[in-house]
């Protein structure tokens, strides 16, 4: 449909230029409406998506598309945004506080991690900004160890390179949750132009203080004595290569070898077609690079590195990755089996495997499972030791950074692969043997993506009024999680299905799992379990397609 350059469409696109304080935001739009005014093909259609509202303020904060205009990433959208943050801060009674502001190196990050630390410093508070692009970790890090009222890390972790993104940490040291959100969003919507909006040098700049410190907690995660391994990483052109290397030395491992192609940070990211270890095609060459090597693990980290993937070389000698969820129960086993803590807690959420449950029960440890994202998983409760989900998403030092780290979850996975190469073993023999012990769980996804949100909205809706009896060949019964949550969770005997629109995503997410008792020979009971699986998938696809 081509849409026509209306007055009030032209009208509006020139109020956001006359308002934009950014001279190359300003030209951008000036072009596009220049080109629609002048009739062409498309412009109008451009310029209406541009100016059609403004990006949403969420639990996860901002996520867009880098571009002029109040549907896009830009100084201005972060001025206002960041003056509604200011706003909210002082209603909660911490005007003056201390505020860390990072970001990573995607397109627009130093820009807009500038806009932000003054937006703040003319507010009154105390900005201090950490010094160039760093992962996501040591912003999250930097808030409980500055006591910080709250953090702002420019990032868009493994979307698109066309994208960017603003998350909010609040003084807990987490990522904000209801009502916080709609908070924010009603004091952004209340804010002024942004040429309005008062801004001021003067934010304190840190040094490498706070890295290093971070690094002294990384460095005293490893388990066990053992450092003797051998690993291929890849920071998948983002900010973690140099974080991750330095971890490794404190703790006393070797270097890591690091793909060359995507060691610097770049944010083009030209090998990959999304930066994401989950994403096909992504980790070939990490995995190509562990092979020539003769490497014990593969290592991913997604761009602003809060995110962990694990690569293990089969029996026969090829390499794969881990899912997630085999990399959350291993890990999540491994702190249990270690744990010094009394009674403690680990957590997952309602879309990863259930498997951790079961391992928590052996250790007699607490288990909780939350609604997805780490926003929640680090409010699971009280002696939180360890929480993932599978989405590559691993806390493994919640003492110290409340929210996903990759850098840490990677020093962990070498110390305990180390241990286990020095006692003949791997990390598939410990998998093999939770399975055994607790029955095969084999999990997948099944997302949709999507042009129209409202497709997903159609689908969710078409299966709340007509329920399946039965998927994948077994009966199935469904919950409705709402209003806590848009979710709808399907159960039958050794099976479970949790469907979901994404929360930073435009897909629809369908979460598979399926439990297979082991009785006799496991190889026979993990061959059950994936063609279940393959049965589950294709009816679900047939569903959501």
């Amino acid at each position: 449909m081509t849409t026509s350059l209306t007055p009030a469409l032209r009208d509006q696109a020139f109020r956001w230029i006359a308002d934009d304080p950014d001279d190359d935001s300003r030209v951008e739009l000036q072009n596009i409406l220049a080109r629609a005014m002048g009739g062409e093909a498309g412009a109008a259609d451009e310029l209406a998506d541009r100016m059609a509202g403004s990006l949403e303020f969420g639990t996860a904060g901002l996520r867009g598309p880098v571009r002029a205009g109040p549907n896009g990433m830009n100084v201005a959208v972060v001025t206002r945004t960041t003056a509604g943050v200011a706003e909210w801060l002082a209603a909660q009674g911490h005007s003056g506080g201390v505020v860390v502001v990072g970001r990573d190196a995607r397109h627009g990050s130093e820009a807009f991690a500038e806009a932000a630390a003054e937006v703040l410093t003319a507010a009154g508070f105390a900005v201090k900004v950490l010094p160039g692009p760093l992962p996501t970790p040591v912003l999250a890090f930097a808030v409980l160890e500055l006591g910080a009222i709250a953090g702002i890390q420019i990032t868009a972790s493994h979307n698109p390179p066309a994208d960017n993104g603003y998350k909010l940490y609040d003084a807990t040291g987490g990522q904000i949750v209801p009502p916080s959100d709609g908070q924010i969003e009603r004091a952004i919507e209340a804010v002024p132009a942004a040429v309005s909006v008062p801004r001021a040098p003067g934010a304190e700049v840190l040094g490498d203080e706070l890295r290093d410190a971070y690094l002294a907690k990384v460095a005293l995660l490893p388990r066990g004595p053992e450092r003797s391994i051998k690993v291929a990483a890849t920071a998948l052109h983002g900010v973690g290569a140099e974080t991750l290397r330095a971890a490794f030395e404190r703790a006393g491992f070797a270097d890591p070898h690091l793909v060359p192609e995507q060691a610097e940070p770049d944010p083009e990211f030209p090998t990959v077609a999304f930066p994401n270890p989950e994403e096909p095609g992504a980790t070939d060459l990490l995995l190509a690079l562990a092979s020539e090597v003769d490497a014990d693990l593969a290592i991913a980290l997604d761009p602003d590195a809060d995110r962990c993937a694990l690569g293990v070389r089969e029996r026969d000698g090829s390499w794969r990755m881990l899912r997630g969820d085999e990399t959350g129960v291993l890990l999540g086993w491994h702190v249990l089996s270690t744990v010094d803590k009394a009674d403690p807690l680990v957590a997952t959420t309602i879309v990863s495997s259930s498997m951790l449950g079961d391992v928590a029960k052996e250790f007699g440890a607490r288990y909780a499972e939350t609604l997805t994202g780490f926003k929640w998983l680090v409010r699971a409760g009280e002696g939180l030791v360890f929480a993932y989900e599978e989405a590559l998403g691993l806390c493994v030092n919640p003492g110290f950074v409340r929210d996903k780290d990759g850098i840490s979850a990677a020093v962990l996975a070498a110390g305990l692969t180390a241990s286990l190469l020095a006692a003949g073993r791997g990390p598939l023999d410990v998998l093999d043997e939770l399975a055994v012990k607790h029955g095969v769980h084999v999990t997948d996804q099944v997302s949709l993506r999507v042009t129209d949100l409202s497709v997903r909205e159609k689908l969710m809706a078409g299966l709340r009024a007509e329920p399946p009896a039965s998927v994948g060949g077994t009966d199935v019964t469904m919950e409705d999680l709402l209003p806590d949550a848009d979710v709808l969770r399907l159960t039958g005997e050794g099976l479970r299905v949790v469907i979901r629109p994404s929360g930073t995503e435009p897909k629809l997410k369908a979460y598979l799992q399926v439990k297979q008792p082991v009785t006799g020979d496991l190889a026979e009971a993990r061959a059950v379990a994936v063609e279940r699986l393959a049965a589950l998938r294709a009816d679900i696809e047939s569903r959501l397609t």
